[in-house]
């Protein structure tokens, strides 16, 4: 009995055994399988995969200062690569063996990684950013996670590549220029900065990203859905879209209660009131198009499909919504540290306010002439760095100086590694809006709203946002941020603390 059980437990230890074997050897299938297409490419960049999958992905994003280019990046840049200092991973051996001829090296400003579950080129290059940017479509396209998609939905002009990215673009630039000067849209701006500022007077201290929300939210759903700050809609709009925009930054894993699960469900709610709102309006409308405002030019354009333009009113709403409300937030901060740059400030808008009557509201020529206020805004833009990078892939096999960029590949052009580069904007670690007054704003240099065919089309309504209400805000009040706050890339901007900050009425 006993040399029956010992011969039991001997094959119970061998098939265990053998279980490891097979596991383990169809681990190693299956990442040879993963990375050959990685080890096989030629002539790419130097660089690192990391881990299976995962790639390098965790610390690629790992929080920052986002006037600073993270640690990821300053490392990659300048990092030196042993010969088979790889090995020691065992799931590298692979790599070690096709590439037995490794020599010490620096991966450069151009390098290889594995990101967002595929293998990636990661750019802090102007030249190749420019390239990227103004390639769209014939060498390079738009390619964001899936995940992405399951939010922001299959018509989002953030995601639509192509013929329908380029429609869809058209619209909006045509919207916005018709928009963007009219009196009653600059109106509306204006008395909404003053009305968020006249409800500090009682308050000591605000939370201004807070602040800045409200003002943002209130002006963009006021412009697109002609909607006020009191009615009920408003109110169920910036509650869904509060829980979207968490789930828009959160892991995407669609599990009921998961933050990812509710954004999605809240965008279907959003998309559900946007279609009423438009229903109601087509019936208004029935003897012919007013093109009185955002919503009835929109329902006016036939080359436009319903989806379409509910998504299309939910892209406008995002990005003048926290974009918008973010560039303010980086604005004010920075100007906490720089009294030079409010006191030009209050010069330049006390002399437009003194070419005015005490109630009369600025104009499109006022804006024109904040020449320092957009040199501000293009400081905070190009100092705190909103979009650090864009999501693109190769359509072709791509050259480009020494090396090739294989197709099917990420492409990653980081924007905030130009922006902080020494060697295109003199020190560049510190914040100088005086800079733009001898600075071309060359979009080789400066990108920060993107570049070439998906550049941003609303960044001049963000801007003249930012101008009214800094008009306000510098001659009503003075401001101190609260200690320790900072601005974080996590990829996506935000404050620690919500940028808290003591107030008082001049």
């Amino acid at each position: 009995m006993l040399l029956i059980l010992g011969i039991a437990g001997g094959l119970s230890i061998i098939a265990n055994v053998a279980v490891v074997v097979v596991l383990a050897v169809s681990s190693l299938v299956t990442i040879a399988y993963h990375f050959w297409p990685l080890v096989a490419a030629k002539n790419v960049p130097r660089g690192s995969f990391g881990w299976p999958l995962l790639g390098e992905t965790l610390s690629f994003l790992k929080p920052h200062s986002s006037t600073s280019i993270g640690a990821f990046l300053q490392n990659h840049c300048s990092r030196q690569v042993h010969k088979h200092a790889l090995s020691s991973l065992c799931f590298f051996f692979l790599f070690s063996f096709f590439h037995k001829a490794a020599i010490t090296h620096v991966y450069g400003k151009v390098f290889k990684s594995h990101l967002f579950f595929s293998p990636t080129i990661v750019s802090c290059d102007q030249e190749l950013n420019y390239y990227i940017l103004q390639n769209e479509d014939k060498l390079f396209q738009c390619s964001y996670p899936k995940p992405i998609h399951g939010i922001l939905g299959k018509n989002s002009m953030l995601v639509v590549v192509g013929e329908t990215h380029k429609r869809l673009r058209n619209v909006a630039v045509s919207l916005v220029t018709s928009m963007k000067s009219k009196p009653e849209f600059l109106n509306d701006i204006e008395r909404t900065a003053t009305q968020i500022l006249d409800s500090w007077k009682d308050k000591n201290q605000v939370l201004f990203c807070e602040e800045a929300r409200k003002y943002t939210f209130n002006v963009i759903v006021k412009q697109v859905l002609g909607l006020t700050q009191d009615e009920p809609q408003t109110k169920e709009i910036l509650q869904d879209f509060l829980t979207f925009m968490k789930g828009l930054i959160s892991l995407p894993i669609y599990i009921p209660g998961t933050p990812y699960a509710r954004a999605v469900q809240a965008r279907i709610r959003i998309s559900s009131t946007v279609k009423a709102i438009i229903e109601e309006r087509r019936r208004s409308n029935i003897n012919g198009c007013k093109k009185s405002d955002f919503l009835e030019i929109l329902l006016c354009v036939e080359s436009l499909s319903q989806d379409e333009k509910v998504s299309f009113v939910l892209d406008s709403l995002l990005g003048g919504y926290e974009t918008t409300s973010l560039l303010m937030s980086m604005v004010v901060f920075f100007l906490d540290r720089s009294p030079e740059a409010v006191h030009q400030l209050k010069l330049e808008h006390n002399k437009i306010r003194s070419m005015k009557t005490k109630d009369e509201f600025l104009n499109w020529e006022d804006y024109r002439m904040m020449e320092y206020t957009q040199n501000v805004i293009s400081e905070a833009l190009r100092y705190g760095n909103i979009v650090k990078f864009v999501h693109r892939k190769a359509i072709k096999d791509v050259k480009f100086r020494d090396y090739i960029i294989p197709a099917g590949w990420k492409v990653l052009p980081v924007f905030s590694a130009v922006h902080l580069d020494p060697s295109i904007h003199a020190d560049a670690l510190h914040f100088d809006p005086s800079r733009w007054q001898k600075q071309d704003q060359t979009c080789k240099k400066f990108t920060p709203f993107g570049g070439g065919s998906r550049c941003c089309p609303g960044f001049e309504l963000a801007k003249v946002e930012v101008a009214f209400f800094l008009h306000h805000l510098v001659q009503t009040y003075r401001w101190e941020v609260g200690e320790g706050e900072q601005t974080l890339a996590y990829p996506y901007v935000e404050f620690e603390r919500e940028l808290k900050m003591n107030v008082h009425r001049l």
